[in-house]
């Protein structure tokens, strides 16, 4: 990625780009938290998950401050800066939500922890380990400025739709189980995991049309 020669505002791109990839680091580990929290019962990972939210609300406002103040202090002339700011400012909103979903899903294994382990878990798991490798791959798209890699994260998320339609299906279906609420907040963290794909691939189109200047 090239960044023009305005100092210092080269010099604020790059602290900004570091803010950003923290924040992408906090809500990938926050995405690891309700994963464990949800697929382990470990329900002291679930208790992190508030804090660490709080975290990257701040550093979601402050990034998008930044942009904003960088944008009107030095009026970047080159398409380059210009496309870099206004898109960072989209992409940690999407970083953001997929935070928020993770802290969701937190809420949920707690909810979930009383009961025995609903049907299609393992499912689901599969489901969120995809989700999980989405965002992983969007962030590591982010930290090189890799179109190629992000361009591929938009062909994963076939997978995640498909496995959306197929486990709301089987515990659409599920008979005898005994309690509705584990199967309402299945339906529900598929419904979160969802969305998380949707934010990860919105991430990965984002930093193409960063680097390519192409929708």
């Amino acid at each position: 990625m090239v960044i023009s020669d305005q100092f210092p505002l080269s010099r604020q791109i790059l602290k900004l780009e570091q803010e950003v990839l923290r924040m992408g680091a906090l809500v990938e580990n926050s995405f690891w938290l309700a994963h464990s929290a949800m697929f382990e019962r470990n329900l002291e990972n679930a208790t992190q998950l508030d804090s660490q939210d709080k975290q990257v609300d701040i550093l979601y406002r402050h990034v998008e401050v930044e942009c904003l103040d960088l944008i009107t202090r030095y009026s970047p002339t080159t398409p380059e800066d210009l496309r870099l700011l206004s898109t960072f400012m989209q992409l940690v909103r999407d970083l953001e939500r997929i935070g928020d979903y993770a802290e969701n899903l937190g809420e949920i294994a707690i909810k979930l922890f009383p009961y025995p382990p609903p049907p299609h878990l393992e499912l689901v798991r599969i489901m969120s380990n995809r989700c999980r490798a989405m965002l992983a791959m969007s962030l590591g798209a982010l930290s090189n400025y890799d179109a190629e890699l992000a361009a591929q994260v938009k062909f994963k998320d076939d997978a995640v739709d498909a496995d959306y339609a197929h486990i709301y299906d089987l515990i659409s279906q599920s008979q005898d189980y005994g309690a509705l609420e584990p199967l309402l907040l299945m339906i529900l963290v598929i419904h979160h995991l969802e969305r998380m794909a949707d934010h990860a691939t919105n991430i990965g189109q984002r930093i193409a049309y960063i680097v390519t200047g192409k929708r």
